[in-house]
């Protein structure tokens, strides 16, 4: 995934700011010009190391799950370099302005991502949406991901996949999956983590107010390993559902059909302000 937003970032959000001549507001700015000092990050980096060793990723313990949840918890916008007005939207119209009188669509913000630190066992990154962005329903092959947020409220709608797979051929194919998560998470909270084949392992991030992400993935997206970011739309149950199958449970369920990147997915690279990581 952190690939094609790299992609996105050059083919879609670099075009669309110079086309409309964008400019970034620095009251707006996501990433404060002087952190304050704080340990939390190199203290969250030796414990991935810790945690996802270079020769692979064992599957994690409870008592890892919890003591990274523990540390997560405590850190905050600040503590990453975020500014503390960070949170603020210019009136819902998101990090960038083209003047005071004439403001962005709220449609076209572009969310921010801001990589702290990519290795080949885990990646530590975060990504700061304005109000209404959104990054659609994609999936985490293999890999467990820790979500905090650090600011703002996201609502998240998560599924995992049914198994055995039940897979159907109604104009392509589709998957059926079960609704995991279906909450708006309102910081300060607690984090959040999905598994390979729990937790929601396939979410979708709205933003309800501008918000900021805390993510940890492990290991991470790699083309090479074979754990791309693939897309996918949700369809309710009894779309695609028989009449002698249709249940009280079936809001619970839904198809996937897989898709392609979406064009309006707008994204941009930000620049991590926060205390330096000693390696």
């Amino acid at each position: 995934m952190l690939l094609k937003l790299r992609k996105l970032t050059r083919d879609n959000s670099v075009r669309w700011l110079l086309q409309n001549g964008a400019l970034f507001s620095t009251k707006q700015a996501s990433m404060a010009q002087q952190s304050p000092p704080s340990h939390k990050v190199q203290a969250l980096y030796d414990l991935c190391r810790q945690t996802f060793p270079p020769s692979g990723t064992p599957p994690l313990s409870s008592h890892s799950v919890q003591k990274l949840c523990s540390l997560l918890d405590t850190i905050g916008p600040a503590d990453v370099g975020l500014s503390e007005n960070a949170s603020e939207d210019d009136r819902g119209h998101g990090f960038f302005r083209l003047n005071q009188l004439h403001r962005v669509p709220r449609w076209a913000q572009p969310i921010t991502y801001v990589d702290i630190h990519e290795c080949e066992s885990f990646t530590i990154c975060v990504f700061c949406f304005p109000t209404s962005a959104v990054i659609p329903l994609h999936d985490h092959p293999a890999m467990t991901v820790f979500s905090k947020v650090l600011y703002g409220s996201l609502h998240v709608k998560a599924y995992d996949w049914v198994e055995p797979a039940r897979i159907l051929n109604k104009r392509g194919p589709v998957r059926l999956a079960k609704l995991a998560v279906d909450n708006v998470l309102t910081a300060p909270c607690t984090t959040s983590v999905l598994y390979p084949k729990t937790g929601g392992n396939l979410h979708c991030f709205t933003a309800i107010t501008p918000c900021a992400v805390l993510d940890i993935l492990s290991p991470p997206y790699s083309e090479d390993a074979d754990r791309r970011c693939t897309y996918y739309r949700d369809y309710p149950y009894f779309t695609f559902a028989n009449e002698d199958e249709k249940s009280d449970e079936e809001e619970n369920y839904a198809w996937l059909a897989e898709t392609g990147t979406p064009d309006d997915l707008y994204m941009r690279p930000g620049k991590y302000n926060g205390p330096a990581i000693q390696v």
